[in-house]
């Protein structure tokens, strides 16, 4: 009797979820009829540019013209069938389903947005790729982090520590690669400072990575004011990575110019979000991380020194920070300022729990608040009515709605947080 009335709550619960789930995709192909649709006049065209202007590099291929009421009202259309689908028959992957509605809404809205005008569509989705790349770092260096149960919300301040020492020390030697490894190595030291307190002395991890954050914050803070602002020449004078287009693969028509025609720093993420997954997921060393993320004592009986495991990843996952701390100066603007890394740890986070602890959803989530952050700017330029504040708020608004949306959909090392006492 007892099992039947589980079955019963759980019918009920899932056909709750579905009717909800369900509705919520209506009222979103609703909200694109309502926001894009009505607001046009007909004969209005939208022009996406599939080729950069004045790149020889890459096979012309001819641009993407679109009626704006019809191309809306069909994604409309799209929207209500998986609405109703959803509705009538349920499918327990509602991701997919809000995947596409979200796709169609996004679609709407640019198609709205450069209504009579032209898109560099390209360029908009390479502008993403490069601002998702130090999400994708600090997400990565929360994943290798977390996998061993050592949450790390320090990042943001391992990034700025990491970007101060890049700028100051290539410029002082004139030598970006020499940036990038003094970035790598701050992000090692602060990562294993915060492995030192959570691990050896069981500092509560939350308070720890705060601390990183502070200090961090502080301490770049002061040097900058104090020193790289003055002596800008000198310290914070650094120039930037050059992009390097790869023979052959950049002319591949719109992956080309996206993928294969950036700096160093947007390759080594990209390398490195393959490099880990395989790790993880494929060696031996990938097994006994997750095998401490999970059941550290059982790991530890099987022969696994849980300590040193947690130490190498948190230190590992510093490098990572570290090289997302240096795109922020060597790889985006030569020179260094006080917060400049704008909350992208914390976004990376997000991006992290989003992609499941896994390095290529973290890398897909990552894509998508770089995406929001491109609009925003893309947005501005073509003078859409929406005032830039709100534009501003993009990245931001995205975070809370997918933190909001999918942490009860997701699940954590089982030991994550946890300090680890050897009996």
């Amino acid at each position: 009797m007892t099992t039947n009335l589980v079955q019963k709550n759980e019918k009920k619960t899932n056909l709750r979820n579905r009717l909800a789930a369900g509705i919520l995709l209506l009222v979103a192909g609703l909200a694109i009829i309502l926001l894009f649709g009505l607001n046009n006049k007909p004969g209005l065209y939208t022009t996406f540019r599939l080729t950069p202007q004045g790149d020889k590099n890459v096979i012309p291929i001819p641009d993407l013209v679109l009626p704006v009421q019809p191309a809306i009202y069909i994604l409309a259309i799209v929207a209500f069938f998986v609405g109703g689908w959803q509705l009538a028959r349920g499918i327990r992957s509602t991701g997919i389903l809000a995947g596409v509605v979200a796709f169609c809404f996004v679609a709407a809205f640019l198609i709205w947005a450069a209504r009579d005008n032209s898109m560099d569509l390209v360029g908009m989705m390479n502008t993403s790729l490069v601002r998702a790349t130090p999400i994708a770092l600090a997400a990565l260096c929360g994943v290798i982090s977390e996998r061993t149960a050592v949450i790390n919300i320090g990042i943001e301040g391992i990034m700025l520590v990491s970007a101060l020492a890049s700028v100051m020390v290539a410029t002082l030697m004139h030598n970006l690669y020499a940036g990038l490894i003094a970035g790598m190595l701050a992000g090692m030291i602060v990562a294993g400072l915060h492995a030192i307190l959570c691990i050896k002395f069981k500092v509560d991890q939350i308070i720890s990575g705060v601390a990183v954050n502070i200090v961090g914050t502080g301490a770049t803070s002061f040097i900058s004011n104090r020193y790289m602002q003055v002596h800008a020449e000198q310290l914070n004078n650094s120039g930037v990575f050059p992009n390097i287009p790869i023979p052959l693969l950049v002319k591949i028509p719109i992956l080309g110019p996206v993928i294969f025609e950036n700096n160093l720093i947007v390759y080594l993420m990209l390398i490195l979000v393959a490099v880990i997954f395989v790790l993880l997921f494929y060696t031996r060393w990938g097994l006994r991380t997750r095998a401490v993320g999970e059941h550290p004592k059982a790991a530890d009986t099987l022969g696994v020194n849980v300590y040193l495991t947690r130490y190498v990843n948190v230190i590992l996952g510093g490098l990572i920070a570290g090289v997302g701390g240096a795109y922020f100066t060597i790889g985006s603007v030569g020179r260094f300022d006080k917060l400049m890394t704008a909350g992208k740890g914390f976004i990376g986070l997000a991006a992290m729990i989003f992609g499941n602890w896994n390095p290529i959803g973290a890398l897909g989530s990552s894509l998508i608040f770089g995406f929001a952050d491109s609009l925003q700017v893309k947005m501005q330029i073509l003078k859409t009515p929406i005032p830039s504040e709100f534009l501003q708020m993009a990245p931001y608004i995205v975070t809370i709605i997918v933190m909001a949306g999918v942490v009860g959909g997701v699940h954590a090392p089982a030991a994550d947080g946890t300090a680890y006492e050897k009996q």
